[in-house]
């Protein structure tokens, strides 16, 4: 696969994006410890996490370690705006925008040089239109790969810009923590600090087989390509998601079994909604949990045939909870989500309303037609009623 020799790839990541929003509405928050969420952080200000808060942390904890932390509740209406003014920005920036999360893209400029200048004059242009047209702080990287860009914007931050010319590349890079590698999280950073590997230039110094032999094929394969930035991946505009998913984060208080499945059947319903609108299904159906220790554990099953019918990805969901009950118990339950993967695209349901059916797919579509019209609240299942449904996080198009 072709790679450009040019550093024509951008990659331009909000800073602190809700903890951002919420400073720049409220001028006396600015230059302070921000926390946005009480019972779990959802974002943290640079300010708040110079006293070591973090995303998922506690509140408890949070304000512990930041006692002059401001906390503010999170308003998700106002951050799903901001994304799509942030997002007006880099489409006006260049028409090759690959979209992360709702605060996260590379954009590749490349032929942009006799219209919009260099890479770094569009870099340097789209940090100042973001904060002119949104009055939001991002920081940009530039390099010839995505994976490079990445982890230069990771370097930069906060609210900076750097470019990594290409013929530097591994200069700048071998220095780097192991930790710096775009998928290498703390378990694998784990298993390399214990063979005495802390930097990225040592990860290059292996050999493929002896990195599989740390780590196993798939992620030895992955991490020595990119020790050597070998990411031949090119920017795709509009790609679609390869699975579908939401989550709720539950706080530190216990939830009763009843509880925890109210949630569960919140989150099938946004998932497979979701999916019907995008006219996808899927087969692969994914449980993941957070625990008060901090811990994770993920459960997945796969389904004979991809459907995206609700019942059916909440029998399974139900199942893959029943398996982690014992868990639950010993550690309590602060996360959960959902997603469905293996996704295929299907073609969209023809639907004579007033609904007439009996079948689980007929009723999906009936509820999503009265929701189009009327809204999401015109009509839920009995068992949500009066119950808080947890926060909407606001997510890129499907």
């Amino acid at each position: 696969m072709f790679v450009s020799i040019e550093t024509t790839i951008l990659h331009a990541d909000v800073d602190s994006f809700y903890a951002s929003v919420e400073q720049r509405d409220d001028p006396g928050l600015r230059g302070r410890p921000v926390i946005v969420g009480a019972g779990v952080v959802l974002a943290a200000s640079y300010e708040a996490k110079a006293y070591g808060v973090c995303t998922a942390m506690g509140g408890a904890l949070a304000r512990r370690l930041c006692p002059r932390a401001i906390v503010v509740a999170p308003r998700m209406s106002v951050y799903a705006e901001a994304s799509k003014a942030i997002y007006r920005v880099f489409e006006d920036t260049t028409p090759l925008v690959e979209g992360l999360s709702i605060d996260e893209a590379f954009l590749d400029v490349r032929g942009l040089r006799r219209l919009s200048g260099s890479p770094v004059e569009i870099a340097a242009r789209l940090r100042r239109d973001i904060r002119d047209r949104v009055g939001l702080p991002i920081t940009v990287g530039v390099a010839r790969t995505k994976f490079l860009a990445k982890v230069a914007s990771g370097v930069a931050k906060p609210d900076g810009l750097l470019v990594v010319p290409a013929e530097h590349e591994l200069a700048f890079l071998h220095p780097l923590p192991v930790e710096r590698v775009w998928g290498v999280g703390a378990v694998t950073a784990g298993r390399l600090h214990r063979v005495g590997i802390t930097t990225v230039g040592q990860v290059a110094q292996l050999s493929e087989g002896a990195l599989v032999s740390i780590l196993g094929r798939a992620s030895g394969r992955h991490l020595h390509a990119l020790a050597h930035n070998r990411d031949p991946r090119p920017v795709q505009a509009r790609r679609r998601r390869r699975s579908i998913g939401s989550q709720c984060a539950l706080g530190r208080s216990r939830r009763s079994p009843d509880e925890v499945d109210a949630v569960l059947l919140s989150l099938v319903d946004r998932v497979t909604r979701r999916m019907r609108a995008a006219h996808r299904v899927g087969r692969t159906v994914v449980l993941r949990l957070r625990f008060d220790d901090f811990s994770r554990a993920t459960r997945s099953f796969t389904l004979k045939r991809a459907t995206a019918e609700t019942q059916a990805i909440l029998d399974t969901s139900r199942g893959l909870l029943a398996t982690a009950i014992p868990m639950i118990e010993r550690r309590g339950l602060t996360l959960v989500g959902v997603a469905v993967g293996n996704l295929e695209n299907d073609c969209p349901a023809q639907l004579t309303f007033p609904f007439r059916g009996d079948n689980a797919a007929a009723l999906d579509a009936a509820v999503d037609e009265i929701r189009n019209r009327f809204g999401l609240a015109a009509i839920t299942r009995a068992v949500l009623l009066g119950r808080n449904p947890g926060l909407t996080v606001p997510l890129l198009p499907d």
